[in-house]
């Protein structure tokens, strides 16, 4: 079974930074696309970036240019770099893994998930 364990979010002022990390524990972490999604209440769960086995990345057009995704194999960890941030990105952020190398239908585990706060 693969656990996920998210950590970095917390309370910025619109305009700033946060990184969030994603550590997998239990998996081949290598072998798998990585992706995070966030989530506010009343709405469903979007996803707004990820990263293939191969370092391919997608995201969302509403944080493209200002989240970046990455992922260290050697730490088994998926980082999400939130710049820029604005009020409407206030969510709670959920790491996920594929069973597969690219983003491929649902994602087969989630993490605990993440509070972020942006406040105006």
């Amino acid at each position: 079974q693969v656990q996920l364990v998210e950590s970095g979010g917390g309370l910025v002022q619109a305009g700033g930074s946060l990184r969030l990390s994603c550590v997998a524990f239990g998996s081949i972490f290598s072998g798998s696309a990585m992706g995070w999604y966030r989530q506010t209440p009343g709405k469903q769960r979007e996803l707004v970036a990820s990263i293939s086995t191969g370092g391919s990345t997608d995201y969302a057009d509403s944080v493209k240019d200002r989240f970046t995704i990455s992922r260290d194999n050697a730490k088994n960890t998926v980082y999400l770099q939130m710049n820029s941030l604005k009020p409407e990105d206030t969510a709670v952020y959920y790491c996920a893994a594929f069973r597969t190398r690219v983003v491929d239908g649902s994602p087969s585990d989630w993490g605990q998930g993440t509070q972020v706060t942006v406040s105006s």
